[in-house]
């Protein structure tokens, strides 16, 4: 048997927003878009084979925790490009800062945190 994750789901605090810095950042596009669970909104934005559901629910609370101190809490989302310098000039454009670059066998990496307060690591692989 072997398993492939399709996709993960956010709550964002404008779904829109988000996948528009996505499409100008990793290229992806929008597959589906419309009403919720409980009143919420969801656009999925991806490839045509995994995508990152963008949800939004009829109120937003933002936390003050950190992810990492959470039992359960999402600490990173990890995207591979293929020209990380490319890539780093696009999240630069799009607003964010990229931080903590590493070199590392065999590829290299950055993270930055977007405007939902979600941190990405961007990787390339040699």
């Amino acid at each position: 048997m072997t398993a492939t994750l399709e996709h993960s789901n956010f709550t964002v605090a404008d779904p829109h927003a988000t996948a528009a810095w996505m499409q100008n950042v990793f290229g992806w596009n929008i597959r589906w878009e419309g009403e919720a669970k409980a009143g919420g909104y969801t656009v999925h934005i991806g490839s045509k084979d995994s995508y990152l559901a963008l949800y939004k629910p009829k109120s937003v609370r933002p936390s003050q925790e950190s992810s990492y101190d959470v039992l359960g809490g999402l600490n990173h989302v990890g995207i591979v490009v293929s020209d990380i310098d490319a890539a780093e000039a696009r999240v630069i454009a799009a607003g964010f800062t990229p931080v903590n670059h590493g070199d590392y066998e065999p590829g290299r990496r950055f993270y930055f945190d977007d405007d939902n307060g979600i941190e990405f690591e961007v990787v390339a692989y040699d």
